[in-house]
């Protein structure tokens, strides 16, 4: 990785400027790198590293989100169906990072795969008569799915206490509650693959990368062409570079970048920040008892990115489990950003929707308030609900990453506070940005396709199609259609990966 004292000359043009050292603009710079190897192209990080922020392993819960597991993304309707059709959306979604991933390691651009994916079982866990019904409903309609066969339900106390001993330990023969389990679920360090791209991009490729260079403002030139204002953090100094095409993958800092684009596509969007905390123990005893993940139900009133869950995380190596998240609010917009953030982001264009989206969501400005102000012995408490006899001093308390919730103009409600991520592009497409959080990481190969559609969309179609066929085998393939293509893919990026199912 470059260092402030090797940096090649910054040039005063680029084809694509990459803002920010996160997932979306590694992915996108090497796509685009492999796409055409002829292309200008600069990445700007603000920090020393890649994935400081939102990828670092630990900003994060490191769950491969495939819909194994997050209950969320199967609602049950009115009428007592549940509908799936998110969870074969975000269960596709992974397939093609997987498939990535499994691309960059074949032309050895990546390497050591166990270094950022390692197999994981993917669990949902309910308690009560209502959840448990809910669960199997669940899981009777998923195993209809081509993606979600293989999934066990279990209400059998002795077969949890196989899945999760740890859980299960201490607990009433009678509790009701039930389980689902997917063996294909897998844990990943985002940073480390991140770091592993970034390294490919900075000293294997002609991409141009620079840390400590935080870009200030990005405005429209009479040609169609951008003007990128870039702050050198190392020597105070401030630069122009223009580019033909801008994409700002800077986490939280995306919604005030886009804002200074002025294009109209950003007008009314907000950002509401909400920053994590975990409990981890690194007790080889406790981790010997726990192999997955394993999510609930969120409680009355919390945001989907508070899902309750105890995960097994591999990091550098090493286990470890952690169990939350528990919400905190910072007005910072990434977790090295300013208290300033928030305020500065007010406008005109997107205050109605900013009020709008709070006056609708004030039972989650009271849950923001109750999570902050937790003590750790009531955080310990909560986690006594999963582990019974939980003690204290085998727990510490990490924070988690920022993130930035959108808030979209709603001509019913003013503002709407969404849970998902958004690739939002202006008409010509030659400048985009990724908005939003979870699922996030998981999906990037997914958002990034996206991006080329939209931005290169004759490219797409004519030029670059064959090579995008082979980093991703079944672009532009339906796979819940395809039971054959699901298990040959699978198989594919197992081997390749490295996973043990």
């Amino acid at each position: 990785m470059p260092t402030s004292a090797n940096y090649k000359a910054l040039q005063s043009h680029y084809d694509v400027v990459l803002i920010g050292g996160g997932i979306m603009s590694a992915t996108l710079g090497t796509m685009l790198h492999e796409l055409d190897p002829n292309l200008k192209i600069v990445i700007f990080e603000r920090l020393g590293r890649f994935a400081r922020e939102s990828s670092a392993a630990w900003n994060n819960a490191g769950t491969g989100h495939s819909a194994f597991c997050e209950l969320n993304y199967t609602p049950e309707n009115e009428e007592g169906s549940i509908d799936i059709s998110k969870a074969e959306s975000i269960a596709e979604q992974f397939e093609i990072s997987k498939q990535f991933w499994s691309y960059l390691l074949s032309k050895k651009y990546i390497d050591r795969p166990k270094d950022f994916i390692n197999s994981c079982p993917h669990m949902s866990l309910v308690f009560g008569k209502e959840d448990v019904e809910f669960l199997r409903k669940r899981h009777e309609k998923m195993i209809q799915s081509e993606l979600f066969k293989g999934m066990e339900f279990t209400t059998n106390h002795d077969k949890l206490r196989q899945w999760i001993p740890l859980i299960m330990a201490k607990r009433k023969d009678n509790e009701v509650l039930a389980a689902t389990k997917m063996d294909l679920g897998t844990d990943v360090n985002f940073g480390t693959l991140t770091r592993k791209m970034g390294r490919f991009l900075a000293e294997d490729s002609q991409t141009d990368v620079y840390l400590y260079h935080d870009v200030k403002d990005i405005d429209p030139l009479s040609d169609g062409k951008w003007s990128v204002k870039v702050k050198d953090r190392m020597h105070y100094k401030l630069s122009d570079v223009t580019a033909d095409f801008v994409f700002i993958g800077a986490g939280g800092y995306a919604l005030p970048l886009l804002e200074s684009s002025d294009i109209p596509e950003s007008e009314g969007y907000g950002g509401f920040p909400v920053s994590g905390q975990w409990l981890v123990t690194h007790n080889p005893e406790l981790i010997a008892k726990h192999q997955a993940k394993v999510y609930t139900k969120a409680g009355v009133d919390a945001p989907p990115m508070s899902v309750p869950h105890l995960d097994l995380r591999i990091i550098d190596g090493e286990k470890a489990l952690l169990f939350g998240p528990f919400a905190g609010f910072s007005t910072k917009f990434l977790k090295e950003g300013s208290y300033l953030d928030l305020p500065e982001s007010v406008n005109q264009k997107n205050i109605k929707s900013l009020f709008g989206a709070w006056w609708h969501n004030l039972p989650l400005t009271k849950y923001l308030v109750q999570q902050v102000a937790m003590t750790k012995v009531q955080r310990m408490q909560h986690l006594r609900e999963f582990v019974k006899d939980a003690k204290a001093e085998d727990w510490e308390l990490k924070i988690a990453g920022q993130r930035v919730q959108i808030i979209k103009k709603s001509e019913e409600e003013g503002g709407k506070l969404e849970f998902g991520t958004e690739v939002v592009v202006n008409k010509s497409g030659t400048i985009a940005s990724l908005l939003g959080a979870s699922p996030g990481a998981s999906t990037a190969a997914f958002a990034m396709l996206q991006v080329l559609e939209k931005c290169f969309p004759e490219k797409v179609q004519n030029e670059w199609k064959e090579k995008l066929t082979e980093m991703i085998p079944t672009y532009g393939q339906k796979l819940a259609d395809n039971p054959e293509l699901i298990k040959n893919i699978r198989k594919y990026s197992k081997e390749i990966l490295e996973l043990d199912n």
